[in-house]
């Protein structure tokens, strides 16, 4: 088989791989659709992952080809969600149902081979039922829905009248607007750095779009605030447009060290601003309704996503997708790949 494999940070190779088998207990999947995660970048071009040569990536949905042994309640051909993270079961997280804080778990495409490949070998505990209806790019996109939807959850969620925001509109920010919409937030405001990205936000449902050079003119205040990019800039931004006894959850992974200036701390100490750290998102019973509600809400059309996908193309060229990214030469906003699309060409579409 096709596979996109790390060797080191910065050295990606499409290679040949043998097809993996089905297990007891696990089934053999053949990936239908791949998203590029934006902790992807980091680990493909600077730090690398747990152990090299890997065959990364991890947001992938698929159709099972074929059942390992003692598989039952699944059928060949059948359209799959994937939970890419395996917990131990024994640490005190897992067996609190706090998955996400699994103590020695596995992960596809960080820590074992991943969807970066046409066929992938997988647990069952790790599938999730899906209506056959909803398209595999779709489906492909349910671990960022479900981490927005997490992120929403740790700081207790929003209702009806209150105002949220979003700081950093990249796939799992527009999901958040989504999710703040569809929970009834009578207000949404969202923060990014181009017009082009705000322009997104506004298809998933923001009312208000700054873009971050004007921020500081920015009077308006939320409830709740989920930060999703993880730079020093957003991080302070995001505590200081909560509300007075407002939250903000972090989703944004940082690599360098992060610095709150005096005004921020300021801001969150005398206003009572409540801060939480949102990882992964996963809940009980595992994989947690975090991922069967998004599943639900794709089959239902009430969380949009065709809207966001900026690229759509073959496995073949993923590494030079990477390349244009370690030489900032790409607009993006979300990037899928095929494994079946071999011999189409592919389709790229610019975001606009």
């Amino acid at each position: 088989m096709r596979a996109i494999v790390l060797h080191a940070p910065g050295d990606i190779r499409l290679e040949k791989r043998p097809k993996p088998v089905a297990g007891p207990g696990e089934v053999l999947l053949r990936v239908a659709s791949v998203g590029v995660c934006g902790s992807d970048l980091p680990r493909m071009l600077v730090k690398g992952a747990w152990k090299m040569p890997l065959i990364t990536g991890h947001e992938f949905s698929g159709h099972i080809h074929a059942l390992g042994e003692n598989v039952e309640g699944w059928e060949i051909g059948e359209l799959t969600a994937i939970a890419p993270l395996m917990p131990c079961n024994q640490c005190i997280e897992c067996k609190t149902g706090n998955f996400s804080r699994c103590r020695d778990y596995d992960y596809f495409g960080s820590r074992r081979d991943g969807a970066y490949a046409e066929f992938v070998a997988v647990p069952v505990e790790n599938l999730i039922k899906t209506p056959q209806h909803v398209d595999p790019r779709a489906i492909a996109m349910t671990d960022p829905a479900s981490i927005a939807l997490h992120a929403i959850w740790k700081a207790g969620g929003i209702t009806a009248g209150q105002t949220g925001a979003v700081v950093g509109c990249g796939p799992i920010g527009l999901f958040a607007i989504q999710w703040m919409r569809i929970m009834g937030a009578s207000r949404v405001i969202a923060v990014d750095v181009t017009e082009e990205k705000l322009a997104l936000a506004r298809q998933a449902g923001a009312d208000l779009c700054i873009l971050s050079a004007d921020f500081a003119d920015n009077k308006e205040r939320a409830d709740l605030v989920i930060e999703a990019v993880g730079i020093d800039s957003t991080i302070n931004a995001a505590v200081m447009l909560a509300a007075p006894g407002g939250h903000v959850t972090f989703i944004g992974i940082p690599v360098p060290d992060v610095k709150l200036s005096n005004a921020t701390f300021q801001r969150f100490l005398r206003q009572e601003v409540s801060l939480h750290g949102s990882w992964n998102s996963f809940g009980a019973p595992f994989p947690g309704p975090q991922w069967t509600t998004t599943v639900q809400k794709f089959a239902t059309g009430e969380l949009k996503w065709e809207f966001m996908i900026s690229h759509d193309l073959d496995l073949a060229e993923l590494p030079g997708i990477f390349q244009r990214f370690a030489a900032k030469d790409l607009h993006f906003s979300k990037v899928l790949f095929r494994p079946d699309r071999s011999g189409d060409g592919g389709a790229n579409r610019e975001a606009s």
